[in-house]
């Protein structure tokens, strides 16, 4: 298949313009039309908002119309990953196949289906089946090893019915897989060759620095995710704790994402995420922490929780697993650590040494910009929507 960006990475926005004029003579003033299957409204999960969202007024741009079909309201988004409700869950989940149903009929009408992570929430290959037959070029976008079983507190006991190894079915029926890093494309590549590596990013003309909103007396730890990850924080306490022993009140915790957090040995300051507060909130954090096991599920993150603090200039200690490797330098833009010892060490060089943290703020936030932005990285969904313009 012709491919029109010669160097994705290099391209300029007289370049963009080039190829948005180019595909219109090419392939006439037909705008493709493009069906978003999606779990979660819009601008509600990270996962879709950091993958593909920020990316669609760059894509409307050059022309691409796109319709959302997603399966959970916001109603339905808060009982189904709560405790209980099993009879409501049921009749959530067959309401999700009837919208599945609906969609397989309008396939048709669509150039171009974009799957994010999977179709549906059952253990079936089907409605990623029926998107192939119909003819649409079938573009697949996964940012976490959903080959593996990691369900949500709630939903523990539904497990059974995930299968998560349907996604080497999924990705078969796919035209082209999008990963976010290189772990996740090789394991894609062993069933489908198309598989681009495109990064999990930021806006930086959103996530901005406000050094502001810090507290020049007080350095607050920070930690970000949601209550499906929270686990993950609490993997640190023990060291956490040897830092509230060792600098009292110089120093709080924050974790933004469970409102309801709470440490018996600890005092966390837990904060609700929210779109309009997300960035102020990072903002406050003086360093941020994203620890991680050192496991096949954690080998097939894309640094998210990394990228938006450093995005924000904020210093981070962050797991050395997986892709943090390739986002932080040691000692440069960040620190990398793995045992309570290191993962100390490098907290009390952070408190101790606003310098430091200036210093490798910056150079996080320079990071980002170069590699892991939206402006970095667009052309690269440009040309992959575009190759679907071809068909």
């Amino acid at each position: 298949m012709e491919q029109i960006i010669p160097n994705s990475k290099q391209l300029h926005k007289s370049d963009l313009n080039f190829i948005h004029l180019y595909s219109f003579s090419k392939w006439g003033n037909k705008m493709p039309n493009v069906l978003i299957l999606c779990a979660h409204r819009p601008k509600r999960s990270p996962s879709q908002r950091y993958r593909f969202e920020q990316y669609l007024p760059f894509l409307k741009q050059h022309g691409f119309n796109f319709t959302f079909s997603y399966l959970l309201n916001e109603k339905d988004d808060t009982t189904f990953y709560s405790q209980g409700n099993f009879l409501v869950k049921i009749f959530i989940l067959i309401k999700s196949v009837l919208i599945r149903l609906k969609d397989c009929f309008r396939f048709k009408n669509f150039d171009i289906i974009f799957i994010q992570r999977e179709a549906s929430f059952l253990g079936t290959s089907y409605f990623e089946k029926r998107a192939h037959k119909s003819g649409a070029y079938v573009i697949f976008d996964f940012d976490d090893s959903i080959w593996l079983a990691d369900t949500s507190p709630g939903n523990k006991k539904w497990e059974f019915i995930k299968k998560p190894e349907k996604f080497f079915r999924n990705i078969s029926y796919a035209n082209c897989v999008i990963a976010g890093n290189s772990y996740l494309a090789k394991k894609s590549q062993t069933i489908n060759k198309n598989t681009k590596v495109i990064p999990t990013t930021i806006d930086t003309d959103f996530h901005m620095p406000k050094p502001k909103l810090r507290n020049n007396e007080i350095i607050t730890i920070g930690w970000s995710g949601s209550i499906s990850t929270v686990k993950h924080f609490e993997t640190l306490l023990p060291v956490l704790m040897k830092i509230k022993l060792a600098y009292g009140n110089k120093v709080n915790f924050k974790v933004l994402g469970d409102p309801h957090y709470s440490s018996a040995d600890l005092n966390v300051i837990p904060k609700a995420w929210t779109e309009t507060t997300e960035v102020d909130e990072l903002n406050s954090f003086d360093i941020g922490i994203m620890p991680l096991p050192d496991d096949a599920w954690a080998n097939g993150k894309c640094g998210l929780k990394a990228l938006s603090y450093m995005a924000c200039e904020i210093a981070v200690v962050i797991s050395a697993v997986g892709i943090n490797k390739e986002i932080v330098e040691q000692d440069k833009n960040g620190f990398l650590a793995s045992t309570e010892d290191e993962w100390f060490r490098c907290l009390s060089q952070l408190i101790d040494d606003k310098t430091i943290r200036n210093e490798m703020g910056k150079a996080g936030r320079k990071t980002v910009i170069e590699r892991y932005s939206v402006e970095a990285n667009k052309a690269k969904y440009l040309e992959i929507f575009n190759n679907g313009r071809m068909r």
